[in-house]
C-alpha cells in the first residue's frame, strides 16, 4: 500500500498540490503553536480582570495544553479512517469558534470553555503536520518537508510570547483570541488541494478513546498539580484501557504498534530529549529573572534568537536527513544540545547575550533532533496505523513538556543554597541553575544511548536512516 496517500482515490491527487499544502500548513501552524505560548504573558492581566488566584488563572494554559495533547492523538487515530479534508475543516471551525467565544468571554467559566473549544480545534493542525509528509511525500523527500514544518513550529513558539506581550499591552488580552480567526481563510484551499479520500471501513473505539483520554488527562494533572489522587486515577484508567485494548475487536491502539521495538524506543528517546529541551525553556527565564533581575519583555528578547535560529536552520536539518541519513542529523542535533546545555551551565549568571548565544545551540539541536526523529518514527509505522502512530508521537512530546516542567519547578522550589558541580560555573544564586543544566545533559545522553542501542548498530535494516540506503531504495 502506498504510504503517500493510503486512502486517496488517486495517489497523485494530493502529491501535485503537496508544496502548496506545506506552505498553507506552515501558516496555520503559526497560530496553533503560538496559542500555546502567547497566553503565558497575559495571565496576570486575566487574573486581574476576573479576580483569579494564580492556581485558577493557570488553567488558561493548562487546560489548553491537556486538550491539545489528547486532541492531537484523537485526530491522528481518526485520520486512519476519515478524510483529512473533513477532519481539518472541523478542526479549523472549532478553533475559530473557540477564539470568538474567548474574545466575548464575560466570566472565568466562559473563558475556560473557550480555551477548551479552541484547543479541541487547534489539535487537528499538529495531527495534519505529522501526517502530511508521511502521506504525500516519499521517504527520500520526507526529511526536507519535516524540516520546513519544524521551522514553522519553532517560529511560532518563538514569536508567541513576543506577540502576546505586544497585543496584551497595546490592546487587550482578549485580542489574543481574535487573531486566530484568520485561519478560516485557509479552509477553501485545504478542501481544494487535499486529496479526496474515502472513509475506511471499521469502527471507532469510543470507550477506548475515553479511557486513554482520561488516563492522559489524570496523569498530566498529577504532574502539574502534584496531587497523588490524580496519579491513582490515572493508573486505574490505564489498567482499564489495557484490558479494553486486549478485548476490543478494533481497539483504539493496536497492541502490535506498542510492541514494535523500534517505534517504542524512538518514543522513549523523544520523551527524554524533548523533556530536557522543554525544561531549558522553563529554567532559563527563571534564571534570567531570579539571578539577573530581568523583566518579562527582556526575557522574551533573550529567548528569541534561539527560536529564530531553529526556524531558519530547521529546514537544512531536514535536507541533510534526506541526503546523509536520519541518524547522522539526529546525533548532530544531540551533540548541539549537549554543547548548549554545558554552555548554559557555565554561563548561568553571566550577561544576557551570552545566555542568548548558548540557547542557539540548544534550539537548533532540538530542531534537528525533532526532524530526524519524526522521519525515523514514520518509517517504523505499518500501513494503516500512521495516523495513530504519529498521534502518539505528538502526545509524547506534549507529555514530556508537562512532566519536565513540573519536575524542574519542584527541584528549584525545594532546593536551597548549593555549590556548582561545574568547576567553570558562577557560584552563588546561579549555582542551582548551573547544576540543573548539567542534570539535563545526563537526560539527553540517556536518550542518545537508547537511539544508538536500537538504531545505531543496525541502521542498514531501517528504511530512511542512512542516506545511501534511501537512494538505493
Amino acid at each position: 500500500m502506498n504510504s503517500k496517500s493510503i486512502h486517496a482515490n488517486s495517489p497523485d491527487e494530493g502529491a501535485q498540490h503537496a508544496p502548496k499544502l506545506v506552505r498553507l500548513l506552515c501558516f496555520i501552524l503559526l497560530f496553533s503553536v503560538s496559542n500555546v505560548t502567547m497566553f503565558n504573558i497575559a495571565l496576570s492581566d486575566i487574573a486581574k480582570d476576573f479576580g483569579l488566584l494564580p492556581s485558577e488563572v493557570s488553567w488558561v494554559v493548562t487546560g489548553y495544553s491537556i486538550m491539545y495533547a489528547i486532541g492531537s492523538l484523537t485526530y491522528g487515530k481518526l485520520a486512519d479512517r476519515f478524510p483529512l479534508r473533513r477532519l481539518l475543516t472541523a478542526g479549523l471551525f472549532l478553533f475559530a469558534a473557540g477564539s470568538i467565544l474567548g474574545f466575548a468571554s464575560q466570566n472565568y467559566g466562559m473563558l475556560i470553555a473557550a480555551r477548551l473549544v479552541q484547543s479541541a480545534g487547534a489539535a487537528a493542525i499538529p495531527a495534519l503536520a505529522m501526517l502530511l509528509p508521511v502521506r504525500l511525500f516519499a521517504v527520500e523527500r520526507r526529511g526536507q518537508v519535516i524540516g520546513i514544518i519544524a521551522s514553522a513550529i519553532a517560529f511560532g513558539a518563538g514569536v508567541g510570547p513576543i506577540l502576546g506581550g505586544f497585543i496584551a499591552s497595546s490592546l487587550n488580552w482578549r485580542y489574543l483570541f481574535l487573531i486566530s480567526v484568520i485561519t478560516l481563510v485557509t479552509v477553501p484551499f485545504f478542501r481544494k488541494w487535499l486529496p479526496r479520500e474515502e472513509t475506511q471501513p471499521g469502527s471507532f473505539d469510543f470507550p477506548g478513546a475515553v479511557l486513554l483520554a482520561g488516563t492522559v488527562a489524570s496523569f498530566m494533572l498529577c504532574i502539574t498539580r502534584w496531587n497523588g489522587w490524580f496519579l491513582l486515577v490515572s493508573l486505574f484508567l490505564l489498567v482499564l484501557f489495557t484490558v479494553r485494548m486486549r478485548k476490543a475487536e478494533q481497539p483504539f491502539i493496536q497492541l502490535s504498534l506498542l510492541a514494535n521495538t523500534q517505534y517504542r524506543s524512538a518514543l522513549i528517546s523523544c520523551f527524554l530529549v524533548s523533556g530536557a529541551s522543554f525544561a531549558i525553556l522553563l529554567v532559563t527565564p527563571m534564571m534570567l529573572h531570579n539571578v539577573l533581575g530581568m523583566e518579562t519583555g527582556m526575557m522574551g528578547l533573550v529567548m528569541f534568537p534561539g527560536a529564530m535560529s531553529a526556524a531558519l536552520l530547521g529546514r537544512y536539518g531536514g535536507k541533510w536527513a534526506d541526503r546523509k541519513g536520519s541518524l547522522f542529523v539526529l546525533f548532530i542535533g544531540l551533540l548541539l544540545m549537549m554543547l548548549g546545555q554545558f554552555a548554559l551551565s557555565t554561563a548561568s549568571g553571566h550577561v544576557a547575550w551570552i545566555v542568548a548565544a548558548c540557547l542557539v545551540f540548544v534550539n537548533v539541536g532540538m530542531s534537528f533532533f525533532q526532524v530526524s526523529t519524526t522521519k525515523v518514527v514514520s518509517t517504523t509505522l505499518p500501513a494503516g496505523q500512521t495516523g495513530v502512530g504519529m498521534g502518539i508521537f505528538s502526545l509524547t512530546n506534549f507529555m514530556a513538556g508537562a512532566v519536565s516542567g513540573a519536575v524542574i519547578s519542584k527541584i528549584i522550589d525545594h532546593t536551597g543554597t548549593v555549590s556548582p558541580v561545574n568547576p567553570f560555573a558562577v557560584p552563588g544564586a546561579a549555582a542551582l541553575y548551573s547544576n540543573v543544566y548539567l542534570g539535563l545533559i545526563a537526560v539527553t545522553v540517556l536518550g542518545a544511548g537508547i537511539v544508538y542501542a536500537v538504531f545505531g548498530r543496525k541502521r542498514a535494516n531501517f528504511e530512511g536512516l542512512s542516506g545511501k540506503e534511501v537512494k538505493a531504495n
